[in-house]
């Protein structure tokens, strides 16, 4: 409404309340675009003087992240690269012979279990300072003893059938027996059981030509060794890993031997594992095999394994163990704990899956260990001899697994390991088949330690094979 004023010539406007609200709304708007407007203009202004350091200061972040990162990264490496090389010199390796060591190597931790609920050491051992004070006893002559000497039927007795044909013609003709073994009929299999003051039977070694041939220099070192810890590999089979957790005394009293054929020396040669003028690799000495006798080497391997009495004539005691194991206790302590406490001849380890024959029979088949036909011929002949399908012996196992091996040289083990390897030799290598019949038939035999699974874990690393042997070709 407007008013007309004769006195000042003035003009009145009057507004409403609503179209006063919106008026004031518009200045709070006009005046927010002017702020954001003069925010944009000085962001740009920022921008376009400050850009470079926008761009360098993150750039110099990532930078600093980066060489923090790779400074980590080559410690580990120098710290690995540190711990391979000390462990292939230890195994007389190049850094090129193994990526990554085994994750068990040169564990000393012991193995333990829990008894009546309380945990204790599988392989109860004397403390490690009790170790330099242990010597080998020195035994006194009993006429108690079941046999006292065993003597070995050799080609002068002419009971091989075949001795004028040549190892090489006997490896193709694939027969069990040859000229290394002989020829052992069965009416001479039945009475190297029969336990008496003199045993006569066959045990390797039958003919000078029958293989297995050492050198003079390596004969004249095995002579020398009173307690010996002994392994082979042979095909190119297994690594060889060096023995530790031994005491000073035990490196003055004990030999280390490797026995190896020339395709392990070729195969660890490409690996630059070399053997050196001394014979030695670390602490073993290797000797090296030539000729051997069967062109199956799981039955070379039987060997060294359970003729240990006839390739170390002046041995006292022998510890077996397997290529693919890492023998990891102190010699002496071992022989204290598992024969000298005890007073066993022998130590063995019980099998940690079955304990029937039959029952590993199976497994060996199912597993494809041994031809069925070979097994079968087998476990025909030991029921046909009498052998129980009982699951213990004695109260122990009846079954034991072979990979580690502990015995005093006396001329009732020396017996037992003949006839157990002619078994291995007449029927199927896999030796767990024929150990219970042979412990049982040889009914003398009494003073044997099967020690339990767990303490065989804390006797050895055990690292699997490495590569499948070789056979051996004509």
């Amino acid at each position: 409404m407007f008013h007309n004023n004769n006195h000042n010539n003035s003009v009145s406007i009057s507004l409403s309340d609503e179209e006063s609200d919106e008026l004031g709304r518009m200045r709070i708007r006009a005046r927010r675009k002017r702020k954001k407007l003069g925010n944009r203009r000085l962001l740009r202004k920022l921008l376009l003087r400050y850009w470079m350091l926008l761009v360098i200061v993150p750039a110099a972040g990532l930078l600093i992240f980066e060489a923090t990162r790779i400074g980590r990264s080559l410690n580990s490496l120098n710290t690995n690269s540190h711990i391979e090389t000390h462990t292939n010199r230890v195994n007389g390796s190049s850094p090129t012979s193994r990526k990554e060591p085994p994750a068990n190597l040169n564990r000393l931790d012991p193995t333990t279990h829990v008894v009546g609920g309380v945990r204790e050491r599988c392989l109860k051992l004397l403390p490690p300072e009790k170790f330099e004070q242990l010597d080998i006893p020195v035994e006194e002559e009993s006429s108690s003893v079941p046999v006292g000497e065993v003597l070995y039927i050799s080609e002068s007795d002419r009971s091989f059938v075949g001795a004028n044909v040549t190892l090489s013609q006997l490896r193709t003709e694939d027969t069990r027996f040859n000229l290394f073994t002989g020829n052992q009929t069965f009416e001479q299999r039945d009475r190297s059981f029969e336990v008496k003051e003199t045993m006569m039977v066959h045990c390797g070694f039958y003919s000078v030509n029958g293989g297995f041939k050492i050198s003079d220099q390596d004969k004249s070192y095995m002579q020398g060794c009173k307690v010996v810890v002994s392994t082979c590999a042979f095909g190119g089979g297994d690594d060889l890993y060096q023995p530790i957790g031994m005491s000073e005394a035990s490196l003055k009293k004990v030999c280390y031997v490797a026995f190896w054929d020339e395709i392990t020396v070729k195969a660890q040669e490409l690996v630059e594992r070399r053997i050196g003028e001394n014979g030695f690799i670390g602490k073993w000495r290797v000797v090296v095999v030539r000729d051997l006798p069967f062109a199956d080497q799981r039955l070379n391997g039987k060997i060294p394994k359970m003729l240990s009495h006839r390739l170390f004539p002046q041995s006292k005691y022998s510890i077996w163990v397997d290529s693919k194991s890492q023998f990891r206790r102190d010699p002496l302590g071992v022989l204290e704990a598992l024969l000298w406490r005890t007073k066993s001849l022998l130590a063995i380890s019980e099998h940690g899956a079955r304990s029937s024959v039959y029952d590993e029979a199976k497994a060996v088949v199912k597993k494809n260990k041994a031809k069925p036909e070979e097994v079968e011929v087998q476990l025909n002949q030991y029921r046909t001899d009498g052998l129980p399908e009982d699951k213990r012996f004695g109260g122990k196992k009846a079954l034991c697994e072979a990979s580690v091996i502990v015995r005093k040289h006396t001329p009732l083990t020396n017996l037992l390991m003949c006839v157990w390897f002619n078994e291995v030799v007449r029927f199927t290598s896999r030796d767990q088949l024929s150990f219970p019949y042979v412990l049982w038939r040889l009914k003398a035999f009494k003073n044997i330690n099967a020690f339990p699974v767990c303490a065989r874990k804390d006797l050895v690393n055990s690292m699997g094979h490495v590569r499948k042997a070789k056979p051996l070709r004509s």
